[in-house]
């Protein structure tokens, strides 16, 4: 029976990725939304708030995720707030662009990932992944998020252009996963 593992999220776009980035692992994967507060200044304090209320709630160990697009531009803007800074993701995007209005190309960006690993009796722990690209008008229709402006400059094609499998060969969430992989930390699952 495979072992399983909740991860802390309500979208399903994170949870597929995921599936996919840790297919072959012998894992079971479910989704479970604990609607929690992201209260931390960090990325690694938000996936952990996410993770620990999840295995809290479930019992079982869960998988946090906290991600954000950092401008070097706009001193990291909007970093942690990526997903809240307006109410649906057209407008993130616009208001993101609006921003930049003015400001010289290119827009030097990355992705920050942070996975947290809860499972319950022990401590949690984190794992973190970077892409480094740029923020271009809005291409293709893949992925999710942020994904159609952000270009990866060494293939220049946004994330919204790429198949499933060639993002999850370049994002921020596969090297964060990555990391959680190669720490051994699944093998306690």
């Amino acid at each position: 029976m495979p072992a399983r593992l909740v991860v802390a999220t309500g979208n399903p776009g994170k949870l597929r990725e995921l599936e996919g980035l840790l297919a072959g692992s012998g894992l079971e994967l479910t989704a479970f939304d604990p609607a929690v507060p992201e209260t931390a200044d960090t990325y690694e304090g938000n996936a952990a708030i996410k993770a620990e209320a999840t295995a809290a709630a479930t019992g079982l160990p869960a998988l946090g995720d906290d991600s954000g697009l950092e401008l070097a531009a706009l001193d990291g803007f909007p970093g942690l707030h990526s997903a809240r800074i307006a109410p649906t993701q057209p407008e993130r995007e616009r208001l993101l662009l609006a921003r930049l209005a003015g400001v010289p190309r290119p827009w030097c960006a990355r992705f920050v990932c942070v996975l947290a690993l809860a499972i319950p009796g022990r401590p949690t722990r984190t794992y973190a992944g970077y892409r480094e690209g740029e923020v271009v008008e809005r291409r293709g229709v893949g992925g999710f998020g942020y994904d159609p402006v952000f270009l990866v400059p060494e293939l220049g094609r946004t994330f919204a252009e790429l198949d499933p499998a060639e993002k999850d060969r370049w994002s921020h969430r596969a090297a964060a996963t990555a990391a959680l992989v190669d720490s051994g930390a699944l093998t306690e699952l």
